[in-house]
């Protein structure tokens, strides 16, 4: 029964009944004592009777109150009075999406705003370890101006549950099927266990009800629509824009293998949707490695590099979305059809091909493919000298503008021609694709190939920027001591523009060199607007512009942005997630940092990077034993390096494993006997330990030193509870931050 207006519950004051459903009644009320208004989920007495109910409810109590996001509900107190137990809720003003449906379906650029934001509450709660089990359109609110927020935890799942939840561990054992049947995922419908990729099916779902005002799978009845969900594809869309029904292709996947593999990626990819449909433009393009037609493996540098270069072409043209190399060829090695990778990559085209070589001549074919259905819409075979590469590259890129940007093909055409020596270049590319490999002897053999490079063609000024930023790389790892590193590093860079100042890249390097090495601010600058100048759109320019002219002024938010934007060309990078994730971490964005930590590792498990970025973000939010695991699989992925040893070190700390702080402190103690460890790896065992002294001690020597990992020192969360201490001033003022 309907509880009166003016009933209390407790301090809170019943206004009026807002709706009611099987998991309880919502009533508009007001907190007297905060003059605020709020919302009051009552459970029944008939269901307060239920074990499998009251825990429902309670879960949701433990769920809200575990998520701190814009898009979810926030919780503000739980209680019973009476026999009732209740939620206590902010107010939230607006309709239901299912209310809004009523009305007729949305049009494709608010729909895609609107999921892009539940993936974003769903990004959340998965980083939290909640899987929502219910997501449908009652649940979702939106408010006059389409601001989100996802309602309903009640069917919430611990990803990994409390070994106390036994009224869910019972309801999986017994294989009941939860949620609302329409928008159940086929694993969800069949009694399976479930993980987040389960929400992501059942936002496709909602995507789908959004633009068409019908459900993808439509029966008599709920063992019909189960049947559907379980064999048959969804019903066909007309008239939606490739990149959109791509999205909502790919959701809806009965493998959970085949959909997005987490909400961020998802959110990435309707981000990209809306904007091509707000632009009214499907200009984007991937071009994938091409295909070697010879035996000898020797050749694969240069199948790469072809691909690489014509990337690096037209990220130049205006208007043209160019998915970024290490994305770009991550999907080519997939071996996915032409709809899966245009998928998988938010992409209206695919620029294949093939290479033969034989001896001095080599062999092109190409062929750009409408992604949609398959079609190719352009093909063509080049018989070559190797001198005449470059201007090949340059001809399938204008190619591809001719076909996707009209006009803008006449702007290659009319590049500057670039003489190139075959052998040189062909050493160039062998080098980068070392490079690409990241691997101690890969480095070794690409700064091998970059010498011979050099020798044959002295006067390459793209050769000079790759042995740039090999340097960088090897003194920001700290394989070689930083300042030497990024003084040889910075050498090549100047030589590089004094051969061609339009190399964008290398602008942007050198200003991250200037920070580096003399932390000279208006000079960074100064490079960075000359970068930007010559190529805004470069993925390298944008990066190297968050990372130092950015992140080291704690200006994080804006940091993120740029790479929000640098992931819609780059999905599956995780150089490009790992620096989100630092970001994420010097916001006090903990949620952030984990969804893009479980996103590396789903991308590569074997990488490093990702566990490092789990473990950052764990610690974050609640530093214990689950922090330590996730450091020290990073600790034993990365070989033992001195970065992730000191990060163990800091994160055991604070997990209260002072032994294990010292043991990792004498380990580091013995690496830097026989070779360069970093000073913030002694930093980070010494706030560990709680001994700030000697920590002052080390963040100074790492300014000394040219330590990068010292850059975010401004940010760093670690660092707050002495930033009223005078000598951290003083360090400030020795970067020229403070």
């Amino acid at each position: 029964m309907a509880l009166a207006a003016g009933t209390r519950l407790g301090p809170y004051e019943i206004l009026g009944l807002i709706g009611a459903g099987g998991m309880g009644e919502v009533y508009s009320a007001r907190d007297p004592r905060l003059g605020r208004d709020i919302a009051i989920k009552v459970l029944p007495d008939s269901a307060a009777s239920d074990p499998d109910h009251l825990g429902r409810f309670e879960r949701e109590a433990r769920a809200l109150a575990a998520l701190n996001h814009p898009h979810i509900l926030t919780i503000h107190d739980v209680g019973a009075v009476g026999g009732l137990h209740f939620l206590v809720m902010e107010h939230v003003p607006g309709v239901t999406l299912a209310a809004r449906l009523a009305a007729g379906p949305l049009e494709p650029g608010r729909a895609l705003r609107i999921a892009a934001q539940v993936a974003d509450a769903l990004a959340a709660a998965h980083a939290a370890s909640i899987i929502h089990r219910d997501l449908k359109p009652s649940n979702i609110m939106l408010a006059d101006d389409d601001r989100v927020t996802v309602l309903d935890f009640g069917l919430a799942r611990l990803a990994a549950a409390a070994a106390d939840d036994r009224t869910v561990d019972a309801l999986t054992r017994r294989g009941d099927v939860v949620g609302t049947t329409p928008y159940m995922s086929p694993e969800q419908a069949s009694g399976k266990p479930v993980d987040p990729r389960s929400d992501l099916f059942s936002l496709g779902v909602v995507l789908y009800e959004m633009l068409t005002g019908r459900r993808p799978f439509a029966a008599d009845s709920a063992a019909g629509t189960l049947a559907a969900i379980l064999r048959d594809p969804p019903a066909p869309i007309g008239g939606l824009p490739p990149g959109v029904a791509q999205v909502i292709e790919r959701c809806l996947r009965k493998d959970v293998a085949a959909r997005y593999q987490s909400a961020s990626e998802l959110r990435e990819a309707l981000l990209g949707a809306e904007s091509r449909e707000n632009s009214g433009s499907d200009a984007s393009v991937a071009v994938l490695p091409f295909a070697r037609m010879t035996a000898s493996p020797d050749d694969d540098y240069l199948c790469e590099g072809l691909a690489e270069e014509i990337i690096d072409v037209l990220t130049e043209i205006p208007g043209l979305k160019v998915i970024a190399r290490t994305s770009a060829f991550a999907v080519g090695r997939m071996g996915l059809d032409v709809r899966d990778a245009g998928a998988r990559l938010g992409v209206a085209y695919l620029l294949e091909g093939s290479v033969r070589r034989d001896g001095a001549r080599v062999r092109v074919t190409a062929q750009l493919v409408r992604t949609a259905d398959g079609s190719h819409v352009w093909s063509a075979r080049y018989d070559r000298e190797l001198t005449d590469v470059l201007v090949l590259e340059d001809e399938i890129a204008a190619a591809i503008a001719a076909r996707l940007r009209g006009q803008l093909a006449e702007e290659v055409r009319r590049r500057p021609q670039r003489p190139v020596d075959p052998e040189g270049h062909a050493a160039y590319l062998e080098g980068r694709y070392f490079f690409a490999r990241g691997t101690p002897d890969a480095l070794a053999r690409a700064g091998a190939c970059f010498g011979r490079a050099l020798a044959l063609a002295p006067e390459s000024a793209i050769t000079y920027d790759a042995l740039a930023e090999l340097h960088w790389y090897l003194g920001f790892f700290g394989n070689v001591p930083p300042r030497d590193a990024f003084s040889q590093s910075t050498w090549y860079a100047l030589r590089a523009l004094e051969l061609d100042d339009s190399l964008a890249q290398t602008h942007a390097l050198l200003g991250m060199l200037r920070k580096e090495l003399d932390y000279n601010w208006p000079e960074v600058d100064r490079e960075l607007r000359r970068a930007f100048e010559l190529n805004r759109a470069s993925p390298l320019v944008r990066l190297r512009y968050a990372i130092s002219g950015l992140l080291p002024h704690a200006r994080n938010d804006e940091a993120m942005r740029e790479l929000e934007a640098l992931l819609q060309a780059d999905p599956l990078s995780i150089i490009t997630r790992w620096w989100m994730a630092v970001l994420a971490h010097l916001a006090r964005k903990p949620a952030r940092t984990i969804a893009e930590g479980r996103h590396m590792i789903a991308l590569e498990p074997g990488h490093f990077l990702g566990h490092w970025a789990l473990g950052v973000g764990l610690n974050d939010t609640q530093p214990g034993p689950e922090a330590v695991a996730a450091m020290q699989q990073a600790h034993a992925l990365s070989g033992e390096i001195p970065f992730t040893l000191g990060f163990l070190g800091l994160v055991s700390g604070a997990a209260g494993l002072r032994d294990d702080v010292l043991r990792l402190r004498e380990q580091a103690e013995r690496m830097a006997a026989a070779g360069y460890v970093p000073p913030s790896t002694f930093m980070c065992c010494a706030i560990g330990l709680g001994d700030w002294d000697s920590a002052f001690e080390w963040m100074d020597r790492a300014i000394d030193a040219r330590d990068p990992i010292i850059m975010p020192i401004k940010s760093f969360p670690f660092l707050d509870p002495v930033r009223g201490d005078a000598r951290f001033g003083a360090l400030l003022r020795k970067m020229n931050l403070g």
